[in-house]
């Protein structure tokens, strides 16, 4: 923008135009000139702000799907975990109910030898209160 102003000085000089014009004109290109500097500072401004946010919201999304894949991860195995402990106790319930299945029978067997001894119990009495 000086070079306009220089530009206008050296016209006003070949032409003579009017001295208070020509103090218009330059006036209000510096005018336009601070303006203009002004809306590109606030411009400027404006884009680093909105760079550092956009920044700031990337950088905590990235933050949160880092946390997220964390926790998902721990959780895989805690349920991978609680799956085999899982199994384990079915395969021992599996394993207690074949054994109580053998003890059923053994105790169907216990009854009647319990029969046994009670019939030979009484046998035995009777002959004892008989002599």
């Amino acid at each position: 923008m000086p070079e306009l102003n220089q530009t206008l000085i050296r016209m006003g000089d070949s032409e003579t135009p009017t001295v208070s014009g020509e103090r218009e004109i330059l006036k209000a290109m510096e005018v336009l000139e601070r303006d203009s500097v002004a809306i590109a500072q606030s411009f400027t401004s404006l884009f680093a702000s909105l760079r550092f946010a956009l920044s700031e919201s990337t950088a905590t999304s990235l933050d949160h799907m880092h946390c997220f894949t964390d926790a998902t991860g721990r959780l895989q195995e805690s349920v991978l975990d609680a799956a085999t402990k899982g199994n384990r106790y079915i395969n021992s319930c599996l394993r207690l109910n074949g054994e109580m299945n053998n003890i059923h029978g053994l105790a169907a067997q216990l009854k009647i030898l319990r029969k046994h001894v009670d019939a030979l119990d009484s046998a035995v009495n009777k002959l004892l209160n008989v002599s």
